[in-house]
């Protein structure tokens, strides 16, 4: 019910939503334009909804090599 609501705003004109999750499943209820993956706090990786498919599929693991490595020393910013 939510995710439609969501899709109805996002389709109308002059409108958009910025979804900020950590679990691609949300995006099987609600249809992205554009996927981003951010890594401490920049853009990683770009894409269409393709880019969520594999994200479910494959996980962010290749991603974590491009963390910062002093946040990542210290575990700054990482979730939890």
């Amino acid at each position: 019910m939510v995710a439609a609501g969501v899709n109805a705003y996002g389709e109308q004109p002059d409108h958009g939503v910025v979804l900020i999750t950590h679990y691609t499943r949300i995006l099987r209820y609600v249809s992205p334009d554009f996927v981003h993956v951010f890594v401490g706090g920049k853009i990683v990786a770009e894409g269409g909804p393709e880019l969520a498919d594999e994200l479910e599929a494959t996980g962010y693991e290749r991603f974590s090599a491009l963390a910062d490595p002093v946040l990542a020393d210290t575990g700054a910013g990482a979730p939890g």
